[in-house]
């Protein structure tokens, strides 16, 4: 990334951009698509989002790591935990969501609409 990699803003809004996969840019490379960050009137830095294929496999990557093992290898309930966290989080909209999800708990993707129906069979209660 060129640009004021030590300012404040950045240092402000990494973790975010990491968190979401995002891409750190100076303000000169900025795309159309691109989000640009201004401190005081000033462009400092631009943020150039993952697309949202991308972003899923970084937020199963993510909890993977915050669950410290593969989440094939997971129970039955954490399993349905993560899809409860992976819907609220929008994974389900992603084109072939349901099978990038049900390679990556390692379940067929019969399974994860029963955890999705199961989830929302209880909120309708």
């Amino acid at each position: 990334m060129t640009g004021p990699a030590d300012h404040p803003l950045v240092s402000a809004v990494k973790p975010l951009v990491d968190a979401m996969g995002a891409e750190l840019l100076g303000p000169e490379q900025a795309e159309a698509d691109d989000v640009v960050l201004a401190w005081e009137g000033v462009d400092v830095i631009a943020v150039r989002l993952p697309q949202l294929s991308d972003s899923l496999d970084h937020i199963l990557a993510a909890m993977e790591r915050r669950h410290g093992k593969p989440l094939a290898e997971l129970d039955r309930r954490t399993k349905q935990e993560v899809v409860r966290t992976l819907e609220a989080r929008g994974a389900f909209s992603v084109r072939h969501g349901v099978e990038t999800v049900a390679g990556a708990l390692g379940v067929s993707r019969f399974t994860v609409y029963n955890y999705l129906n199961r989830e929302n069979g209880a909120k309708g209660e």
